[in-house]
Formats: structure tokens, C-alpha cells, sequence
């Protein structure tokens, strides 16, 4: 068996094909009219309940039990991107930004359907940062809380 994608019912297609391709810099790899497959890997359905033969009203919108995680190199221009984009399509925030314990900042928002999408500055850059400034490998696994296996991977990079 393969796993093929994650496919997020939607209630506009074009509306929420071009959230993702201005906001997320998803590019589209099949356009089938009511479904659209990313090159991220998941997709989107138009008129999920009549292609599943469910009730059009058994979709819980707002459901906050699953989310699509993107991670950018940038967290401050990803920020300045979504204010740009507020300025024509309003967000809605499930949480501003803040930065968690393991030192990652990140910001939560939903998609044009309410399904829970989270921003984070890459876990790379952050061990860069820390081992930039002198931090010890383990130091810098300790800080962020990854395994040092990660960190030792991050600093062979550079």
C-alpha cells in the first residue's frame, strides 16, 4: 500500500486554489476542475459530500482536530507576505505568532474552508542560529529540543 496525499474539502475551488498558491507558493500539478493536487502533496475537492454521496450538511466547518504544516526559511518575511495578503483576503488567526519553549516561532491561521494551517520558522535555521553563536551541539540540541542526530546533521551542512 501508498500513501497518495491529504485532500481538504472545500466549498470554492478557486478561492481556496489561490490562498495556497499566493500565500504557500504551491504550484498546481493537476487542475481536474473540482479537485487541484499541489506539488506540496495534498489536495483540494469542490463538492466533497456529493463526490462521497454524504449529506452536504455532515461537514463540520471549524473543526480544529487535524492541520497542514509548512515550514519557511524566513518567519519575518512569511509575516510581512500574510500582511500583504490581508490587505485584499481577510485571515483569520487561530493564533498570532509566538515562539515555543523549543524556540521555534510560529503562527496558526485557516484556510478559506476553517482547516488549521501552521507556519513555522524551519527547525534547520533555528539550530543554525544557535550554533552560529557558539552553542555546542549538544547546547544547541538541548535549546531547541531536537535530537543531537538533527543538530550534528544541521552543522554538517554548513
Amino acid at each position: 500500500m501508498k500513501y497518495i496525499t491529504t485532500l481538504l474539502a472545500v466549498k470554492d475551488i478557486n478561492i481556496s486554489k489561490k490562498f495556497y498558491e499566493k500565500l504557500f507558493n504551491q504550484h498546481v500539478i493537476y487542475d481536474l476542475g473540482k479537485n487541484v493536487t499541489f506539488d506540496g502533496g495534498f489536495a483540494l475537492q469542490e463538492d466533497f459530500p456529493w463526490l462521497i454521496d454524504i449529506p452536504a450538511n455532515s461537514l463540520i466547518k471549524k473543526s480544529n482536530n487535524m492541520e497542514l504544516y509548512f515550514e519557511v526559511d524566513d518567519f519575518d518575511e512569511f509575516l510581512k507576505k500574510l500582511e500583504e495578503y490581508e490587505k485584499y483576503e481577510k485571515i483569520v488567526y487561530v493564533n498570532k505568532p509566538k515562539k515555543h519553549e523549543w524556540k521555534q516561532r510560529v503562527v496558526r491561521i485557516y484556510d478559506p474552508d476553517f482547516h488549521i494551517i501552521e507556519i513555522g520558522e524551519s527547525m534547520e535555521v533555528i539550530a543554525k542560529r544557535y550554533l552560529n553563536e557558539g552553542y555546542s551541539i549538544e547546547k544547541t540540541a538541548e535549546i531547541i529540543q531536537h535530537p543531537i542526530e538533527f543538530v550534528k546533521m544541521v552543522n554538517e551542512k554548513q
